[in-house]
């Protein structure tokens, strides 16, 4: 449970904002003529472990720590909004009337798995400059941070609705690990440290930050180059009842992730489309995804690694704001951690130059959505 509410459909959209992390630097402001509450300070240093985990929860807002990996367990603590520990191990434990079993084991004791995003602290080396890699200088990077926390340079304009809300509550604003940008300038900033400015390249309102240039880890071409694109016979199946994903080669599975599908929501919207004769029809490297209205629906943006398959914005991409793998739990999309979602990627026809890190309406691999 999430304080004192069970989780819903909205929790988990509305957690796929803006976040930002650092490690033992100082932060940015949010921007010019903009406060933060400092009720909602960085969090530094971030423990010292090679793996942890975030709670994917509003700053405001908490999660319970258990005794045992059980909900009916005794409550030994609890972790706020966007809270970094030590990922220990995940376990099968018991969520009574749930799917997901898993919980993972942190020092104080368990936390249901779906409100831990894994993460790793993974602090980068700033460029000397930025490479022309065919529109200029400018690239693809990725946050390598549990989160980092960036200055908005656009303060006056208008904005998606999650940095509005954020700059409406004075929360800082943040971009989480795994989270893609695109990078085209580069500057030192007042506290001596080195700062990219980022924005989504596609689909955003035209939000753009300057950010700590370590918790960003430069994308390269070498690094979405296509698999086996001498295989002209691809599948990908979508199976909903298991809530699984496979790649095949003439007949052959060659991969093989626990996805999660589209949430059916009791006006029976939020489902995955079904079909036997899908196919990946336009592919982005990373893009802002929104819907729904200002209080009940979500801005999501830096999704990366996005294989879109049926129209009306359905795709395989990666996913920030949850870890709840194996239940439904999106909006429509197939959320997929960020190695599966970059193997579909990559792996898929049409293959996607760097720049400009999009395809658009090419009949590509085929595509199928079964319902079991």
């Amino acid at each position: 449970m999430s304080g004192q509410n069970p989780l819903s459909r909205r929790d988990f959209l509305k957690l796929g904002g803006l976040g930002l992390g650092a490690a033992a630097l100082r932060p940015l402001s949010t921007g010019p003529g903009l406060t933060v509450n400092p009720r909602y300070r960085l969090q530094e240093p971030f423990p010292q472990a090679e793996r942890l985990g975030r709670v994917v929860e509003d700053l405001d807002r908490f999660v319970y720590v258990r005794a045992a990996p059980h909900r009916e367990s005794a409550e030994v603590g609890q972790l706020m909004g966007d809270q970094v520990v030590p990922w220990i191990r995940e376990v099968v434990g018991s969520a009574s009337g749930l799917r997901n079993q898993r919980w993972i084991e942190i020092p104080q004791g368990y936390v249901w798995a779906p409100f831990l995003q894994p993460v790793q602290n993974i602090v980068n080396t700033p460029l000397g400059s930025l490479p022309d890699l065919g529109a200029g200088p400018g690239m693809w990077m990725e946050v390598t941070q549990p989160y980092v926390e960036v200055q908005l340079v656009n303060s006056n304009a208008p904005h998606g609705h999650r940095v509005q809300f954020l700059v409406q509550h004075n929360w800082p604003i943040r971009l989480y690990y795994g989270q893609v940008m695109w990078v085209d300038d580069m500057r030192t900033g007042d506290s001596g440290q080195i700062e990219y400015h980022v924005y989504d390249l596609y689909g955003g309102l035209g939000d753009h930050f300057w950010a700590p240039a370590h918790a960003f880890k430069p994308i390269y071409p070498e690094d979405i180059a296509p698999i086996s694109p001498e295989v002209e016979n691809k599948e990908i199946l979508i199976n909903i009842a298991r809530q699984t994903l496979s790649c095949f080669e003439n007949g052959r599975e060659v991969y093989f992730a626990r996805v999660s599908t589209g949430r059916d929501g009791e006006d029976g919207t939020g489902l995955t489309p079904l079909g036997d004769y899908l196919r990946v029809y336009m592919k982005y490297i990373s893009t802002t995804m929104s819907g729904g209205t200002s209080g009940a629906g979500y801005d999501l943006a830096g999704i990366g690694w996005c294989t879109f398959f049926a129209t009306g914005g359905f795709a395989v991409h990666t996913c920030y704001w949850h870890n709840n793998y194996g239940e439904r739990t999106s909006a429509g999309c197939v959320n997929a951690t960020q190695e599966d979602a970059k193997f579909v990627f990559r792996w898929s026809a049409p293959q996607v130059e760097y720049f400009p890190g999009k395809i658009d309406q090419i009949a590509g691999t085929s595509v199928r959505v079964v319902a079991a």
